[in-house]
């Protein structure tokens, strides 16, 4: 009776810990992947990866620095940083194809090509990271995945105006 009993809330019982679990992981990601924009945008605020001569590649790398072993692929990062003429200019959308269905061509791949222009001082820059993130426990439309292929879109953004460095 007690392993009938088991074999009955066995599957729902693991299934919300997993869910749990899952979704623990995307918000701690999240976050991390938040807090490293927020920390490498900093260089460009302040002028410090201007001086440097500051590569795509080099940015790109500080802000995988700062991940801390959570994102398993550094180099499925979408980084996007612009120069706008003033803050209501500033747009931030998704560079992924909403509509496309799973399993079509193309259907993973970036809208837009990545971007890197720091600006010089004074100017209003925007920062984007974007990273697909892959979903473990799909569970039909309750999983953590918002992509037609069933993986999680995560972002992090900023905005802000460089110091004026010269």
């Amino acid at each position: 009776m007690t392993a009938v009993e088991f074999g009955l809330l066995a599957v729902p019982f693991f299934s919300i810990i997993g869910a749990i679990l899952e979704t623990s992981v995307v918000f701690l990601s999240g976050q991390i992947l938040d807090s490293a924009v927020q920390d490498v945008s900093r260089l460009i605020r302040t002028g410090q990866a201007q001086q440097a001569s500051m590569t795509p590649a080099q940015f790109k790398q500080n802000v995988c620095d700062r991940l801390f072993g959570l994102f398993a692929d550094c180099d499925g990062l979408h980084v996007e940083v612009q120069v706008v003429n003033n803050f209501n200019a500033a747009s931030m959308t998704p560079p992924v194809n909403w509509n496309c269905e799973a399993g079509e061509d193309g259907c993973d791949a970036w809208t837009r090509p990545e971007a890197f222009t720091p600006g010089q001082g004074s100017s209003i820059v925007t920062v984007q990271v974007y990273y697909r993130w892959p979903v473990i426990l799909p569970l039909g439309g309750l999983g953590m995945g918002n992509l037609p292929d069933g993986n999680r879109l995560m972002g992090a953004a900023t905005v802000f105006r460089n110091e004026p460095f010269t």
